[in-house]
Parts: C-alpha cells; structure tokens; sequence
C-alpha cells in the first residue's frame, strides 16, 4: 500500500509539474474565434470602410484578443495580421501595430477597429493603422488569417507610427547582431465569403 500512496503522489506531481510547464508557453487566444476555425461575419470589413469592394460584408469588429506568459525581458509588444493567400498568393497586410506596452496583455472585441492609446498604429494595405477585416471574393475556399503577436524588448514609444509591415520586422530584426524580439504567438482565422 505504501508502494501504491508513493506512485500516487510521484503521478500527481509528474501531472502539475507538466501541467505548469504547459502554461509557461506564450500564448495568443481568442474569445472571437477559436485557432483554426471559422471567424464570424461580423470581423469582415465594412463596406464604409472600403466602398469600391462589394465583397466588405462585416461590420469591421476586431475579434477579441489576450495572451499570457509575457517572455523574460517583454518592453513591448507588435501585432501584424495578414492574408497570404490574398492579392493572388502576394497576400494582405490588415493590420500593423506596435508600442503595445507590455502591461497590456489583451484588445477587447472591436477595441482596434480605430485608433487607440494601446498601441500605435503602422499602415496596412488600406494605408490604416487599425484593423481592417476580411473582403473575400465569393465562391473561394476559406483564407487563413494569421494574427502574429511579438514581444520585443523595444520601449513602447520607440518608434514612429506609420511604418509598414516590412518597416517594423526590419527594426525588430535588423541586419546585424542586435535583435529585439523576444518571442511570437500566432492564431489563425477563417474566413469565407457568406455567399460561397
């Protein structure tokens, strides 16, 4: 019996111990949507926002968005959005932010359909700093897309708004031996023209 108690115990550590290690990842969530599924219509773009595309059916909501376990050394935060299918496989930027400061760990739904004192915004294809969902073309199979949220040691006033996505990952990343990201989290959203 005393055999059986030890194993018991030995499991129940080897059980929290994995469990804990497993919450440790850096970790992008959302209530909106689940990663790899389906993105509701309203996260499409609207078409006031872009009146020339029929194919903006939404309302622009921003899905809802939160991450945790922050990586050691986390100053600030940016967020890209992109389709890589879109514009014949060359893809999409939607959305390009940074200066998120590292105390924020979450967007509420539709909070970054505008501008906000959360994060300062870079230029997407549409030339916005905010969110710009979905327009996809009917009778196309769901695109993928992908929400990459990076931790960078950077101060959250460090750079100028307005860059665009290939600006940022350059002073993220530049040429050399200095980098200042941190760690990424990625999540993945469908979505598919409500026509198909």
């Amino acid at each position: 019996m005393t055999i059986s108690i030890g194993r018991l115990i030995l499991g129940v550590a080897v059980l929290c111990a994995g469990a804990a290690q497993a919450q440790e990842y850096f970790d992008l969530t959302s209530t909106t949507f689940k990663d790899g599924q389906m993105m509701p219509k309203k996260v499409a773009n609207s078409r006031a926002n872009d009146p020339q595309n029929p194919n903006c059916i939404g309302d622009n909501v921003s899905p809802q968005l939160s991450w945790v376990n922050a990586p050691l050394g986390t100053k600030s935060y940016a967020f890209l959005m992109f389709d890589p299918e879109g514009r014949g496989g060359g893809g999409v930027i939607h959305w390009v932010a940074y200066g998120i400061p590292a105390s924020v760990t979450g967007f509420a739904e539709g909070e970054v359909s505008k501008a906000s004192p959360n994060y300062v915004g870079g230029k997407s294809r549409q030339g916005v700093g905010h969110y710009s969902g979905p327009c996809t073309p009917p009778n196309s199979k769901p695109r993928h897309y992908t929400f990459v949220l990076i931790a960078t040691d950077l101060e959250p006033n460090a750079l100028p708004p307005g860059l665009t996505k290939e600006e940022l990952t350059a002073r993220i990343v530049p040429s050399g031996p200095v980098r200042h990201d941190k760690g990424a989290a990625g999540l993945v959203g469908l979505f598919a023209h409500p026509g198909n």
